[in-house]
């Protein structure tokens, strides 16, 4: 391990757009910064601090943008397909995708660079960027941005990505660099190293200052973090900073929230700052505003950009253990000002994520647990039952089974707008839930109270299957069976009868 071994609503999009007019010191009025509907690109650009890197799997990062944002390969007969935008500026092209995928899986294999560097990301693995990585599944997460939906860059243990920049606008040595990315607070852990940024390109551990990458993650490596986390933080190598130096940063704090903002800027010789925030709403807050760690002045930033691993990983066995997803993200050349940081996650939270499909973003956040509509069965088509609470059991950790459809209040689900499949029986309200977050198959699935965790994240696809989150593998009844009582599980997607489910009707 890499560490052991080293010491759009009218009024959101006024508010971006006031503080964009702002930032470019008034040469724009407000209605005209409107019109224009600079997107994260845009507005660092009108800061003198362009994009070198742009990255995203939901939406375009230019108001201009009508490329590609990421390609996906099919397990049926490995053909690939790009998946673009709706229209210049928008979401990404779900649908395309969907059909693409159907009756079938797929994988991210890059995620296209929007900047016109080039610096297209593509897995670390055999047939990617080398390494012995693998690509992401390309549907373990859905969510809405902006009304519509799109699908995220689902990082598990074993998935990442990267690409040598180092001769196509990544900043080098100790040349002043700003990133940002929108990552998650539900699908973390403590694993090395869920990092987005600029890295070696020999991936190997170079030294302290050979990276420069953000870190959001649950490992407090010098200690005295406040809360649980999980926390922003810097990889600068041999070690995550949460300020500058190995002690406890008193700025820092955790970031539990479905959708989080982290941000990183560097000048290369005396200074960096961390800020993060809440995604759906809000501003920013600061954690660190100083000068960087001793050792680290100057840097030596490589160019290599980096997503979903450490700096050393990857390229002949070494181990990824991190999880974290991955929603957009940035990488610009220069030091932004806190005026384009802040117009940064204006435009963030007037993107809308989280909203409800087919709606425009909203103006306020959607509440953290949002209240079910009225429940309907959920159909296990290939046995002719109902996912079924044995009678209609409160008890936490009940297996989930098949019954015949009756109607009554354990049969009775709903999918939230956070990806949950609900349950409310005897007064309570419990979530369709992976047995100890695992992510093997026979993992069970059971009943649980309801937090929001991504083992409680269910997408309801396509193709007829309902896979989970965290883990990408199918609901499945146990066996193939038809009878009443059959348990239902976790099991690799083989596009058997009993992995389809139709809720309602």
């Amino acid at each position: 391990m890499r560490r052991g071994r080293r010491a759009v609503l009218a009024s959101a999009v006024t508010a971006a757009a006031v503080v964009f007019s702002a930032l470019i010191g008034g040469a724009l009025s407000t209605t005209t910064a409107q019109a224009a509907v600079s997107e994260p690109c845009d507005i660092y650009a009108a800061g003198g601090t362009p994009c070198v890197a742009a990255h995203s799997t939901v939406r375009a990062l230019y108001a201009a943008y009508s490329g590609s944002l990421y390609q996906v390969r099919r397990s049926s007969d490995n053909a690939t397909a790009n998946i673009g935008v709706v229209a210049a500026g928008s979401v990404a092209n779900s649908a395309a995708q969907d059909s693409f995928c159907a009756n079938t899986s797929c994988v991210i294999t890059i995620v296209y660079d929007q900047s016109g560097h080039g610096n297209d990301l593509a897995y670390q693995g055999p047939g990617g960027s080398g390494g012995t990585d693998k690509p992401s599944n390309a549907t373990s997460e859905s969510l809405i941005v902006s009304g519509d939906k799109v699908y995220s860059l689902y990082i598990n243990p074993g998935n990442s990505y990267w690409h040598n920049g180092s001769s196509s606008g990544m900043p080098l040595g100790s040349a002043p660099q700003g990133a940002y990315m929108v990552t998650s607070g539900t699908h973390v852990n403590g694993g090395c190293c869920f990092d987005y940024g600029n890295s070696e390109t020999d991936r190997h551990a170079d030294g302290a200052g050979a990276m420069d990458a953000i870190n959001f993650s649950t490992s407090c490596w010098f200690g005295g973090c406040s809360g649980s986390g999980p926390w922003v933080q810097a990889d600068l190598e041999y070690g995550l900073f949460s300020g500058g130096s190995q002690s406890w940063n008193q700025g820092q704090r955790a970031f539990p929230n479905r959708y989080v903002t982290a941000m990183l800027k560097n000048n290369g010789t005396t200074q960096m700052a961390l800020k993060g925030g809440d995604a759906q709403s809000g501003g920013l807050t600061t954690l660190w505003n100083g000068s960087l760690p001793p050792g680290y002045n100057p840097m030596h930033q490589q160019g290599a950009v980096i997503l979903g691993s450490g700096g050393d990983c990857c390229a002949s066995g070494g181990g990824n253990l991190s999880l974290g997803t991955f929603y957009e993200g940035a990488v610009v050349a220069g030091y932004p000002s806190d005026a384009t940081d802040n117009a940064v996650q204006a435009n963030i939270v007037a993107a809308g994520y989280g909203g409800t499909a087919g709606t425009p973003p909203p103006s306020s956040p959607p509440p953290s647990s949002p209240t079910p509509a009225a429940g309907a069965p959920l159909h296990a088509v290939g046995a002719g039952k109902c996912l079924d609470d044995p009678n209609s059991s409160t008890t936490q950790g009940t297996q989930m089974q098949i019954n015949s459809c009756s109607g009554q209040a354990g049969q009775s689900w709903t999918h939230t707008a956070s990806g949950a499949l609900s349950l409310t029986v005897g007064g309570s309200t419990f979530c369709l839930d992976a047995n100890g977050q695992g992510t093997s198959p026979g993992t069970k699935a059971i009943i649980w109270s309801c937090n929001g965790q991504s083992n409680q994240q269910w997408n309801l696809n396509a193709n007829g299957t309902i896979t989970g989150a965290q883990s990408g593998l199918c609901l499945d009844v146990t066996g193939a069976s038809t009878a009443n009582g059959a348990p239902v599980e976790l099991w690799t997607c083989n596009g058997g009868s009993n992995q389809q489910w139709k809720l309602g009707g």
